[in-house]
């Protein structure tokens, strides 16, 4: 009898185990790299386009988006920076967007960098936020990835692409 008992707590253990290391669909990433002298990082998980239409469907219009999929998109830098000409002290944030059909994009930086997604998202918690214009891409790009570059960073999925000027 003890035995099965013990059989059986192995098994669902090992059931248990399986489940949780299951690769997720739209898996984490990390990028890091310079702007001026700040090392900015990003933390996200990346969902792909899988012929379906994205913003304005998947990713609705006038509303806060987390950024990415499952828990919030982090952005973290070790110095004050400049973000399209307004300061961001040395921090980690949560970054979320609120999109706009033909206008400008709403970026933001919150003070709760730990969240999944935005469903308790907390706008009193927002320490900036910048309008950006997003860009259309010639080519599509099938899975939502962060570019950082020497003038900022830039969000690029489906056929746009989300540029963010840092100083």
């Amino acid at each position: 009898m003890h035995f099965l008992l013990i059989a059986t707590a192995i098994t669902c253990s090992a059931r248990t185990s399986a489940q949780t290391d299951k690769p997720r669909v739209s898996p984490p990433e990390v990028v890091t790299g310079k702007v001026g002298g700040a090392t900015i990082s990003i933390h996200y998980s990346s969902p792909s386009v899988k012929g379906r239409a994205i913003f304005g469907f998947l990713v609705s219009y006038d509303s806060v988006w987390r950024a990415g999929a499952n828990e919030a998109t982090t952005f973290e830098s070790d110095r004050d920076i400049k973000v399209e000409g307004r300061l961001l002290p040395a921090g980690k944030y949560g970054f979320f967007l609120r999109p706009r059909k033909n206008a400008s994009w709403t970026a933001i930086f919150n003070k709760e960098a730990n969240q999944w997604g935005a469903f308790k998202y907390d706008e009193s918690k927002d320490l900036l936020r910048v309008e950006i214009k997003p860009t259309v891409l010639q080519d599509t790009v099938q899975t939502l990835e962060y570019v950082i570059t020497s003038t900022g960073f830039s969000l690029n999925w489906e056929k746009l692409a989300v540029p963010i000027l840092i100083k």
